[in-house]
């Protein structure tokens, strides 16, 4: 064997053995898990609107001077009640956009916390959430967005509606975990919506605004 034909050989054995190596690299490399903390809906929402107040499009209180009107998100309010203002008074009732009661204040509503440990799983994730200051005995929905699509989507965290809902605790405490189908990304968040009919809507979320409220999220980083 000539010095090319060796040089050529070696050349390309260590050429094979970076491919192979980064090619078990690869195949190793674990996905990422996050641990994420939730984010009033509202905040996160204004945030992304650009809205020159932040309020809340599923939250509405008490005005007389509001005309009925289609809100952020398209959804229709009646006369006398507009969107809540994250910044205005808290110490006022919460109704929905029909005008009836949600049976809390404002202040009970913005209080809420949680957070959801995202671990991947098969393909998919698996979600550990924690969530307290709910409203005690609420009936509540984990739904993912998917900001990649326009309107924006929403799917059941569990991929099928079936263990996606719980009800909260005496204390407005609960604990859930589920696994998605799917492995999300920035394209995602988590979604916890309250359903003020007492009723979970399996596939869907319910009438957005009327029986189904977004209440806090948490994003996917990029």
């Amino acid at each position: 064997m000539n010095k090319l034909s060796r040089r050529h050989l070696l050349g390309a054995g260590v050429t094979l053995g970076i491919a192979a190596a980064a090619r078990t690299q690869a195949w190793a490399a674990p996905e990422t898990a996050y641990d994420l903390q939730f984010i009033l809906h509202a905040v996160f929402f204004s945030d992304e609107t650009h809205q020159a107040q932040p309020l809340d499009p599923h939250a509405f209180v008490k005005d007389p001077s509001a005309a009925a009107a289609v809100g952020p998100q398209n959804i229709p309010h009646i006369a006398g009640f507009r969107p809540a203002l994250v910044a205005g008074s808290l110490d006022v009732e919460a109704f929905n956009a029909q005008g009836k009661s949600l049976g809390f204040s404002l202040a009970d509503w913005f209080a809420a916390k949680g957070s959801v440990k995202l671990t991947p799983s098969d393909g998919g994730a698996r979600l550990d959430c924690r969530f307290a200051q709910l409203r005690p005995n609420g009936v509540y929905s984990l739904f993912e967005n998917h900001f990649d699509q326009k309107p924006i989507g929403f799917k059941p965290s569990d991929g099928s509606g079936n263990g996606n809902s719980f009800t909260a605790d005496v204390n407005g405490s609960a604990a859930i975990s589920m696994t998605s189908p799917r492995l999300l990304t920035h394209d995602n968040a988590v979604l916890l919506v309250y359903h003020s009919d007492g009723i979970t809507h399996g596939l869907e979320r319910g009438e957005i605004g009327v029986t189904a409220h977004h209440q806090i999220i948490a994003r996917i980083p990029a």
